[in-house]
């Protein structure tokens, strides 16, 4: 695997620190296997679902994990070829592994298992101090702006005492 140097963007970009290791953590991601296949959506502004086909697995083969923004879907399968002669197996029972990094203040609402497919609810909530605000522009400086009148007082004196 290449090495990216980041170094150059580190000059243009303000408090994007994690980037490098994102970048990392993706590349690593793309490597996974095609098994089990999934849907992303995006069923509102800031609502998304993930649809994993998961045909064979119950509730209690599956995992469901979120840590430091990685989610992490696991299924492992309980052995059940007891007094069974198979001819033909198509139906795949293996184990996997699946693993999504999910953006800042992402929370995971819910999972569902209906007619083998897992479903799981997102909902991006952007705490209210970090979303976008207008920040009003004063002309002139702010120091030839305030007037003698609106200087705070000493200790002591009084309007009319410092008007003397």
């Amino acid at each position: 695997m290449r090495t990216i140097d980041l170094t150059p963007l580190y000059r243009t970009i303000v408090g994007f620190d994690r980037m490098a290791h994102l970048i990392e953590t993706g590349a690593r991601l793309d490597t996974a296997t095609g098994w089990p296949p999934y849907n992303i959506e995006q069923t509102g502004e800031d609502a998304y679902r993930i649809e994993l086909a998961v045909a064979g697995f119950g509730p209690d083969d599956l995992s469901i994990e979120l840590k430091e923004g990685l989610l992490t879907v696991t299924g492992k399968k309980a052995s059940s070829e007891e007094g069974r002669n198979f001819l033909h197996r198509g139906i795949a029972e293996r184990g996997f592994e699946r693993r999504y990094q999910l953006a800042d203040h992402v929370r995971v609402t819910g999972a569902n298992l209906e007619h083998g497919m897992l479903s799981l609810s997102l909902v991006r909530e952007v705490p209210e101090a970090l979303k976008p605000r207008k920040i009003a522009i004063q002309v002139g400086s702010a120091s030839a702006s305030a007037s003698a009148n609106d200087a705070p007082l000493i200790e002591g004196e009084s309007k009319a005492g410092k008007a003397a």
